[in-house]
């Protein structure tokens, strides 16, 4: 997360309305024809293909490239990245986490020397660092974790201190339910969402913690139905995941409006490009393939929530989702859910749905669950802008077309080609399709967690290694 603001801010500002090629359009609507042409491009060589083998070829993952491009820049960086100096555990996490989305097992050296290196980033008082010696921010803490808990083994976990890393998260919370991102930091959505993702996944999540966050975001969810880093600030794809995240990891995504953030999220992907747009008026970014396609993920997972409310809301939601079952299941999904709900206040009936609704969360602890519902955004369209628009030939991901490949574009980039890949299986971590991979199916990567955005089968190690171990001592009392 540490790039996503400046990620969110390569387009420049401006409204539409003007009319294309007027002496008057805007610096944005300027930037969006350049681009849809660039994008219009690359579509129609693909069209033009001469034959099936030929557009199988342009729909293909470059695999071999990107694995090079990822391993080269594990082994050394150029000087232009010494601007992320306060930002390596976040490289560690992009690589690592890309290269285990591909498939691609790291050397015991490579563990070694990671694990010592983010050993060193870890503050004597609790969380990490951008680098040794760097003081310890919530950012790079959830990057740090990620990333040995994507390396796995006992090793990696075991370097973990979760008592003192929950002493840092406390000491980061507020009373009104935001976290700082460091001593004396600024406070926003993004705290929220890596303090609790982190104490998800080393058990750590006592009640001191996540008392008041629910009601934090929820003042963060603005009149466009998105989420904002902070109240009053505009609708933001990443706050939008980081908000929506957090409340999934607490299963209260019920003090939001959900049919309002729908409306919003489902126009933010583009009708040419087919990639997504951080807010309204910007242009697309790969990254947000994973920020706004991970929302879409969540959303999925949650639809008996989004029938309850839309029961007082005007909009057709549920004829844009390609369900995988009936309108009739839904309807008995619902009935199911809600149980018999006679007695008391609208409070009291919104805490016992609550209570009984199933979790995303369980979903994940249980392969056998089904999804029900499928995908709320074109996942061919989105595949197809990740593949023909931002694959670079000599390796590596990009932000669009004309832009350079970097390790932050290439790890959301594949993060969210994954969930859209995985948008139409009927079960959690079963293989979708064929149909729902676009290009070859030796495309398919590694399935990851939608809430915590690591590989599913490293996940789950993770959450048995931190469950069977000795309880940290604020659960004692």
């Amino acid at each position: 997360m540490a790039s996503s603001s400046s990620a969110a801010g390569a387009a420049a500002g401006g409204g539409v309305g003007e009319q294309r090629g007027s002496p008057s359009t805007s610096v944005s609507e300027r930037m969006q024809k350049s681009l849809e042409d660039s994008v219009e491009t690359l579509l129609g060589a693909f069209a033009s293909a001469a034959n099936q083998h030929t557009t199988s070829l342009l729909l293909e993952l470059w695999r071999d490239e990107h694995v090079k491009y990822l391993k080269k820049g594990y082994q050394h960086l150029s000087s232009t990245y010494s601007v992320l100096d306060s930002s390596r555990p976040w490289l560690c996490y992009w690589i690592l986490h890309s290269l285990a989305m591909l498939n691609q097992h790291y050397s015991s050296a490579v563990c070694y020397r990671s694990i010592d290196f983010l050993s060193r980033c870890q503050d004597k008082h609790g969380g990490y660092g951008g680098g040794p010696g760097q003081m310890p921010h919530l950012a790079t803490t959830y990057a740090a974790v990620n990333a040995l808990v994507t390396m796995g083994g006992e090793k990696a976990l075991a370097s973990i201190d979760r008592e003192k890393t929950l002493q840092f998260f406390l000491r980061m919370k507020q009373p009104f339910g935001g976290f700082r991102m460091h001593d004396e930091g600024e406070i926003d959505v993004r705290g929220c969402y890596t303090a609790v993702s982190v104490a998800h996944i080393l058990d750590i999540m006592v009640p001191e913690l996540l008392e008041n966050i629910p009601e934090y975001i929820c003042s963060c969810q603005t009149y466009e139905g998105g989420i904002g880093g902070e109240p009053g600030a505009e609708a933001h794809g990443g706050y939008t995941y980081c908000g929506l995240a957090t409340l999934a990891l607490m299963n209260r995504v019920d003090v939001l409006d959900l049919p309002s953030l729908v409306n919003w999220v489902v126009f933010r992907q583009g009708a040419v490009e087919g990639g997504f747009q951080g807010r309204t008026n910007k242009l697309v970014d790969g990254c947000y393939s994973f920020w706004q396609g991970g929302v879409f993920s969540l959303l999925q997972r949650m639809m008996p929530e989004l029938i309850s409310q839309q029961e007082g809301w005007n909009g057709p939601l549920l004829a844009a989702s390609q369900g995988f079952s009936s309108m009739s299941d839904a309807s008995n999904c619902v009935e199911e859910v809600a149980g018999d709900e006679t007695e008391g206040s609208v409070d009291v009936e919104k805490e016992k749905r609550t209570s009984q609704r199933p979790t995303v969360i369980n979903q994940f602890m249980s392969t056998d669950d089904q999804l029900l519902y499928g995908p709320l955004f074109n996942a061919q369209a989105l595949q197809g802008y990740i593949l023909l628009c931002c694959q670079v030939l000599e390796g590596g991901l990009r932000d669009k077309p004309k832009k350079s490949a970097d390790y932050y574009h290439t790890c959301y980039c594949l993060s969210g080609l994954t969930l859209a890949q995985d948008s139409a299986s009927h079960r959690i971590n079963a293989p979708p399709p064929p149909r729902a991979v676009l290009g070859p199916y030796s495309n398919l990567l590694e399935p990851v967690h939608p809430l915590c955005n690591v590989v599913l089968r490293r996940y789950y190690e993770a959450v048995r290694f931190f469950r069977h171990s000795p309880p940290v001592a604020s659960y004692l009392g």
